[in-house]
């Protein structure tokens, strides 16, 4: 995103509102209907989610994380993707007007834990 565009999302001076606390709930909502918006991933009873959006100025642009949890024997690693993926495209949605250009870009899972396959956790550089 342009640089303008992020700070006209920190100053809160967007067209559309508070770009940030709109896509944190889409995050947290998508994250909730994953099994309706993917096929063959089945409804979890999520226990707890959360998605951060933070402005990082060296981008400049918006990054977005999902942490999801479940009581169970399955992952939530869509969960947390559709999270980040539904909050990065609200933003998009509230800010086209401004910065038609945007990129969604490095949408990744970072780490998971439970399941058959115990935890699993990727080597990544925060500069990418």
């Amino acid at each position: 995103m342009s640089a303008a565009t992020l700070d006209a999302i920190i100053r809160g001076e967007t067209p559309k509102g508070s770009v940030l606390a709109v896509g944190q709930l889409a995050g947290i909502m998508a994250a909730k209907r994953t099994g309706d918006l993917i096929p063959l991933c089945h409804p979890l009873a999520l226990s707890s989610v959360r998605v951060s959006l933070e402005a990082d100025e060296a981008l400049p642009g918006i990054r977005s994380r999902a942490e999801v949890r479940v009581e169970g024997r399955t992952g939530v690693e869509m969960e947390a993707r559709t999270a980040v993926s539904a909050s990065l495209l609200t933003l998009y949605a509230m800010c086209k007007a401004l910065d038609g250009g945007m990129e969604m870009v490095g949408i990744r899972l970072l780490r998971k834990e439970g399941g058959r396959r115990g935890t699993w956790t990727v080597d990544f550089q925060e500069d990418r």
